[in-house]
């Protein structure tokens, strides 16, 4: 397959570089991280500016109904910049929200022009990276359901205006059925959210549900029958992880290149101590291989054939996964102990590469989940 972007995702890819270079730069970003919000309402009106709000949104509603090869593009470079906007939360929700396009359209609509952010409540404290582990109730009362539950580590919790929830409405807690999806404004009544700022500088809340009662038009797809919208959208949410943390590693590759050649000792540049120039190749190699797989993931997230798509899934968040701790490990030790400080932006890369899989699965996690699909083989 073709790993080079087309024309149209280079000039895109161009123009979002010169729009972070200009406007969302490290000083920038590092008074974003330290405001109370620890967001950017006119890094927002900037990113819909570009239209990448409307990016992902169906053409039916505003968008202009990107592939995932086109959502590589834009989270490389986002990745590139450290971008702690609710951008990937939102453009997660928009995926929920296109499997009843027809139902959200208003919605839909709303994120397209950049006057909604949205934040997927699924994580609980017993579920790891189980999702169909959902201890959260929706009981059926007249018109609607009313919700009890709590959601933890909500990527993006309070910073969003609607939440998509699962909640179990029928079976145990561990049924992969019985699972439904719903969207609901942030501030709904009986919604409490506890903002905090994770090691990245990104944001998350641990959110509480008590008697929230919602109507029945804010079902995603049927009652109980989740599961499947889960499971395909989580994989688009890997994706989009991937292609982010690819640009971050090639950012810290560039980063850690330029220090070495910069940083003196004994009369010259210490990357001319052949010892680091192996090591430099070692991560280019690093860098390249999760591009391959990430770029390979993107192409197949829209796959009909689900076991095809879980495993290309997987397979590129264990081999970015791996590449993202020897990437970040080797920076800083190339770097030294100036590395570990927040007024170094490699500093900065490494947490985020740190914090990958945080959400989504980690690399054990996903070997598990690669291993057991039907066409691995099984031993006797």
């Amino acid at each position: 397959m073709d790993f080079n972007l087309t024309q149209e995702q280079t000039q895109l890819s161009d123009t979002l570089r010169r729009w972070i270079e200009k406007e969302y730069d490290f000083e920038a970003r590092r008074a974003i991280i330290k405001s109370a919000e620890g967001v950017s309402a006119d890094a927002w009106s900037g990113l819909a500016e570009l239209g990448l709000m409307a990016l992902p949104v169906p053409e039916a509603q505003d968008g202009f109904g990107a592939s995932g090869s086109d959502m590589f593009a834009v989270m490389q470079e986002l990745g590139k910049g450290l971008l702690v906007e609710p951008y990937l939360a939102t453009v997660s929700g928009v995926q929920y929200l296109k499997q009843d396009a027809e139902k959200h359209a208003e919605l839909l609509q709303q994120v397209a022009g950049g006057e909604a952010r949205i934040a997927c409540a699924l994580g609980e404290a017993q579920s790891r990276y189980n999702r169909y582990d959902v201890a959260m109730t929706a009981k059926a009362d007249g018109d609607g359901y009313i919700l009890n539950g709590r959601k933890t580590v909500v990527v993006h919790g309070a910073q969003a205006d609607h939440l998509i929830v699962s909640a179990r409405t029928d079976g145990d807690p561990r049924d992969h059925s019985g699972i439904s999806l719903f969207v609901m404004a942030a501030d709904a009544k009986g919604i409490t959210r506890s903002d905090y700022r994770t090691i990245d500088g990104m944001r998350a809340a641990d959110i509480n549900f008590a008697d929230v009662r919602v109507q029945v038009a804010s079902l995603i797809g049927a009652a109980g029958e989740a599961w499947p919208i889960i499971d395909v959208v989580s994989d688009y949410s890997c994706a989009l992880i991937c292609a982010e943390a690819v640009g971050i590693m090639q950012a810290t590759y560039e980063t850690t290149l330029e220090y070495l050649k910069t940083r003196r000792q004994f009369d010259q540049p210490i990357g001319a101590f052949q010892a680091l120039q192996h090591r430099m190749v070692e991560m280019f190699i690093e860098v390249e291989q999760a591009r391959s797989m990430a770029m390979l993931a993107a192409a197949r997230i829209g796959s009909d054939d689900a076991e095809e798509r879980r495993r290309t899934v997987s397979g590129a968040m264990i081999r970015v996964g791996q590449a993202a701790n020897r990437v970040g490990e080797e920076a800083i030790q190339l770097h030294g102990g100036i590395g570990m400080t927040n007024e170094m932006q490699v500093a900065h890369y490494f947490k985020r590469l740190t914090m990958f899989g945080a959400v989504y699965g980690d690399v054990d996690h996903h070997i598990n989940r690669f291993t057991h699909q039907p066409a691995f083989p099984q031993s006797a």
